[in-house]
């Protein structure tokens, strides 16, 4: 076993001085979980305290309880989405998990568009987005596979609830462990190199998809979002307790048309969610189907 080294010694110091007890804790827990859906176990005690400690240090609050209390002021909704910028977790890059994607062109949309005349709408959802890299693959992926994706009206939405990196996936540079999984030509096409490690997407791909900031275990805020035929939800129920993963799964059956299809985490089954939707096993990858619609 190593030894315990003076850098996780003084920062455990630095966390017990801020004055975080066990029953701050779980009250900032409990406050968070009722604002995001989003529920913290004692695992993550370190990864909470640090965050909360750099903001407390930043807003000028020498201990938990005044900057708790800060919070939960009528005009505190600036350092709320700090506080949830720095608390969510955005691991992503292009092509990611894309055999999704290959079942997106070769099986689900020719049955979302059977029966669709030309020019018709088609909307797809990406949730949450993160900086950007999964509804810009699914813009390149159908630019470079579906041949009828100039008939359709394709409209891709994509939300978050962490508005800094809704900045960033709007500006759409990145360095190249983001376009590792990318073919080369791929880059080539689509991406402008800006400098050593850093390429920005072109503006025609920028400009197909719409970012919204959007916290999804507010149900009224989800009921804006409506006809979408298909939700990308990759690994973000994984972070919620039972109640919130049905409501929002409940929310998804809402914003989806009839037929429509919600594409999860490798991680993720929706049978031990919700019984709402009927696995679909297409030769690309499994997915879910709200019932009606075409089959």
């Amino acid at each position: 076993m190593p030894p315990l080294s003076a850098t996780a010694t003084g920062s455990r110091a630095a966390l017990d001085a801020a004055g975080i007890t066990e029953s701050d804790y779980l009250r900032f827990c409990e406050y968070f979980y009722r604002r995001t859906g989003i529920a913290f176990g004692d695992n993550k005690r370190y990864f909470v305290d640090k965050r909360l400690i750099e903001r407390m240090h930043a807003t000028g609050h020498g201990s938990f309880e005044p900057y708790f209390l800060s919070l939960r002021r009528f005009d505190a909704q600036a350092e709320i989405e700090r506080l949830t910028n720095l608390l969510t977790v955005n691991e992503t890059y292009f092509y990611r998990e894309d055999h999704q994607f290959h079942c997106l062109s070769a099986s689900i949309l020719p049955e979302v568009t059977a029966g669709r005349r030309h020019g018709d709408r088609v909307r797809i959802w990406s949730m949450p987005c993160s900086t950007g890299e999964e509804p810009y693959s699914i813009a390149i992926h159908l630019l470079e596979n579906w041949a009828r994706v100039d008939d359709f009206n394709i409209e891709i939405i994509a939300s978050d609830i962490d508005t800094k990196v809704l900045r960033s996936a709007a500006e759409g540079l990145y360095d190249a462990r983001s376009l590792h999984r990318l073919p080369r030509d791929l880059v080539r096409r689509y991406f402008v190199t800006e400098g050593a490690d850093r390429f920005r997407l072109i503006d025609a791909i920028r400009q197909s998809v719409s970012f919204t900031t959007l916290n999804a275990s507010d149900p009224a805020a989800m009921r804006a979002y409506a006809g979408v035929d298909v939700i990308f939800c990759r690994n973000m129920l994984i972070y919620f307790d039972d109640k919130s993963r049905k409501q929002v799964v409940e929310s998804f059956y809402d914003s989806l048309t009839e037929g429509g299809f919600i594409c999860l985490g490798h991680s993720e089954s929706m049978s031990r969610i919700s019984p709402i939707f009927k696995a679909r096993a297409f030769a690309q990858a499994i997915v879910y189907q709200k019932p009606g619609g075409p089959r």
